[in-house]
Formats: structure tokens, C-alpha cells, sequence
């Protein structure tokens, strides 16, 4: 599968690591936002010995290394698909783990699962004190792979207002949902994209399409960890009518990515980011702040301007290392840095809030 990926956590990859790169750089975004869906499991037992040695042996902080198996379910999230029951997860400041979404006409859902809940045991093991990634893991079956397909269960025991029951929760395969809109405040349509995997630029395109009419839009990209780069070229071509998003090169050799003739040059545009947006999704916010058409609210983003391509190895593993960076229209590069917002937004204050403000003024010069 050939494509150019934008999503990678920057720790060292080792055997047991949790991840699987596109939900999205999961591992860093978990740590930004406190929450880890059940797509970030990575199997602990699968054979990566070829890709392995090559990612270690390349000092390269961004790449890592998958078994096929890992690289096929990888493959399917960015297809915006993964086996789970539809749990994701949170450790709470007082240490327990915590149920902080439900994935909608998901099997945890049918068995009266809430966000909310608290998680204290996965097929009897208690979660207290472990990692949430291996708690994930086990969400999943990633521990015991040969046993975790659709139609498998797993036994969950929970807590909810000092009641304590177990239930079990089959596994399916579920679809995710990146976009999803929500009417905060009169006149302002808030759009989050949460991936960019395929169909996210056709699913914001229906999105901004369908928002009531005079009402400004804000691009939630918080938590946004990336995904595939035509998705974020596509989504920057929602709000622009043509002309570049970005370049970047490949093994030194230089491209470009423009945006389609045609999107919403008009409607007033926030962008609101934090230490969670990252890769793609900072492509498309430095596309849209350098272009000026949109206002950049919330923190400084994480700063991965790096672009990943796969290769396949004789044992049939697959390394992912780092071909060459992109830069905004501007030309800033990404990597490292990130991008600061038009609005910093501190801490204790609401952003939501903040950009609604902003939001307000920009309706009110047109």
C-alpha cells in the first residue's frame, strides 16, 4: 500500500508497544487529551523482526514497524474501520480508568455501558495500576489476537454510583465517525474532525454544506492526530478555491498539494487547535492560517511535520520511516515547533467559548 502517512508517535518502537499509528499518533494524543479509543490496541506477540531492526537501526524518532498482521488492521483504521466493543478509555487524576465514550450502536452500547463508568476489571484482570494502553489491549483481545475477531467477548466489570456489575461485551467491526457537528451557540456551527481517514474531506465538505444558513463555522481540530495527506488536502479544499496547501518533499524530491477549485471562501472560519493537533492536521491548519482564511484559536499545536512512507520487508513486516517534511504556503515548517495559534487560549479558560468570540467578530466585519 502505497501511500504518504502523517501520523506517528515519537516514541522508540519495542515489542508490546500499543500502538497502531493512525488513531492517530495515539500514544501522543492520548497523553494531550486523556482519552484512548479502543483502535489504538497493538498486539504484543506478532513478528516484526526485519522491520524492527531496520527502525532501530535508522535513529529516525517517527518511524515504526508492524507485523502484517498490525499493518493490516492499520490499513482498515484508515479505512475508518477497527475491532473492538467500542469502549475508549481515561485515567482519571484520582488513578482509576473511565469510560469516556461510548461508540454509538456499538456492542458496549447494547450491553448498557455509559460514559462515565468506571472500569475495574477486563476478563478479570484488574485495570488499576496498569497502563490504559494495555487495558486497551485487552478491550480489544490484541493480548490473545487469535481469539479477539468479530464475535468474540470479553467480560467487563464496572462501576457506576458505587454499584458494581459485570457484563459481557461482544467485539464487532465497528466504523468510526470523523466528523460530527454540533450547534454550541446561535449562529455557530462547530465542526470536529477527529482523523483524517478516508472520506473525512467528503464528509466536512456535507458537513459545511448542510450548516445553517449566517452561521459562522468552527473547525474543531483538537486531538486530531492526522491521517492520510489527500484527506487533509481534501478537507483544506473545503474552505479555499484552489491554490497550494503545502509542499513537501520525498527523499529530496519536491511536490506540492493544491487545493481544488470551488470551496467556501466566504463563511466566517475559526480553527481551534491544542498540543493534541498534529501532522495533517496541522497541514490543514497552516494551509488555512497562511491563506488567512481562517483565525487560529487555542494552544500551540504538537509540531509533527513529517511525512512516512511504508516499506515491506522479507519476512513480510512493514517499516514506516520518514521520507521528508512539509511546510505551509508561508513556508514555515512544521516539525518540532508546531504552529501558533492567532488567539492563544491559556489555561482555565474556555476555548470553545474563545472562539465563538472570535467567531462574532468575524461575522460582524463582513
Amino acid at each position: 500500500m502505497s501511500r504518504a502517512s502523517h501520523s506517528r508517535s515519537p516514541h522508540s518502537v519495542r515489542r508490546g508497544a500499543t500502538l497502531a499509528g493512525v488513531f492517530l499518533g495515539v500514544l501522543v494524543t492520548g497523553a494531550a487529551t486523556g482519552s484512548w479509543p479502543e483502535s489504538a490496541a497493538r498486539g504484543a506477540d506478532a513478528p516484526v523482526a526485519d522491520a524492527e531492526l531496520l527502525v532501530n537501526r535508522s535513529g529516525d524518532r517517527w518511524a515504526s514497524a508492524y507485523s502484517p498482521e498490525e499493518y493490516e488492521r492499520l490499513r482498515h483504521a484508515l479505512a475508518g474501520e477497527y475491532v473492538g466493543t467500542g469502549i475508549a478509555v481515561v485515567r482519571t487524576a484520582a488513578g482509576r480508568v473511565e469510560v469516556s465514550e461510548v461508540h454509538a450502536d456499538s456492542p458496549a452500547e447494547r450491553a448498557g455501558v455509559l460514559a462515565g463508568d468506571t472500569l475495574r476489571t477486563v476478563d478479570g484482570v484488574p485495570v488499576d495500576g496498569r497502563a490504559v494502553t494495555d487495558t486497551v489491549a485487552r478491550l480489544r483481545g490484541s493480548d490473545e489476537p487469535s481469539a479477539a475477531g468479530p464475535g468474540s467477548t470479553v467480560r467487563v466489570g464496572l462501576e457506576r454510583d458505587g454499584r458494581h456489575w459485570s457484563a459481557v461485551v461482544a467485539r464487532a467491526r465497528l466504523t468510526t465517525e470523523p466528523v460530527s457537528v454540533s450547534r454550541d451557540a446561535p449562529g455557530v456551527t462547530r465542526v470536529r474532525v477527529a482523523s483524517f481517514t478516508q472520506g473525512t474531506a467528503e464528509l466536512l465538505r456535507d458537513a459545511v454544506a448542510s450548516a445553517p444558513a449566517g452561521d459562522g463555522l468552527v473547525l474543531d481540530l483538537r486531538g486530531n492526530a492526522g491521517g492520510l495527506l489527500t484527506e487533509a488536502a481534501g478537507a483544506a479544499s473545503v474552505f479555499l478555491d484552489g491554490g497550494l496547501v503545502a509542499t513537501y518533499d520525498v527523499h529530496g524530491e519536491q511536490r506540492a498539494l493544491h487545493a481544488e477549485p470551488g470551496g467556501d471562501t466566504r463563511t466566517p472560519l475559526v480553527v481551534l487547535v491544542d498540543g493534541g493537533t498534529m501532522s495533517s492536521a496541522e497541514l490543514v491548519t497552516g494551509a488555512l492560517q497562511d491563506r488567512g482564511r481562517a483565525v487560529v484559536v487555542g494552544g500551540r499545536t504538537f509540531g509533527k511535520g513529517t511525512v512516512q512512507m511504508p516499506s515491506v520487508q522479507p519476512d513480510g513486516s512493514v517499516a514506516e520511516l520518514t521520507v521528508g517534511h512539509y511546510a505551509t504556503p508561508s513556508g514555515r515548517v512544521v516539525d518540532e515547533d508546531g504552529l501558533v495559534p492567532d488567539l492563544v487560549v491559556g489555561p482555565g479558560e474556555d476555548a470553545q467559548e474563545s472562539a465563538g468570540t472570535v467567531l462574532g467578530g468575524l461575522a460582524g466585519s463582513r
